[in-house]
């Protein structure tokens, strides 16, 4: 069973930065692609970054590209989401989920249960 845990999130002002971590269990971690989602009340989530189980390759949306960054640590079975410059568009609840994005966003059994980041301008 996928048993992800989200850490970091918090209120800050447009411009800084936060880092998200999740802390995977219940599965085989390295043997997993990754990806960190997002979703603001009354909208459907939206992909923000994935990345390949080795961590070789690295994907990100339009919006956070040059200012998100993803990493994964398999080692300690942990996934890392950094996130500068930060923009009040940004304001949403993060979650991270296992497996890729075409596969993650229809299945909330693989997403964590989310942490929130608030940016105000």
């Amino acid at each position: 069973e996928v048993h992800l845990v989200e850490s970091g999130g918090g209120l800050v002002q447009a411009g800084d930065s936060l880092r998200l971590s999740c802390a995977a269990s219940g599965f085989t971690f390295g043997d997993a692609d990754m990806c960190w989602l997002r979703q603001v009340p009354g909208k459907g989530p939206e992909w923000v970054s994935a990345i390949d189980e080795d961590g070789t390759g690295t994907y990100y949306a339009d919006f956070v590209k040059g200012r998100f960054t993803i990493s994964r640590d398999n080692a300690k079975n942990m996934l890392y989401l950094q996130m500068n410059n930060l923009k009040p568009e940004d304001t949403a609840v993060y979650f991270c989920a296992a497996g890729d994005p075409t596969e993650a966003l229809h299945n909330k059994e693989l997403w964590g249960q989310g942490i929130q980041v608030a940016v105000s301008s």
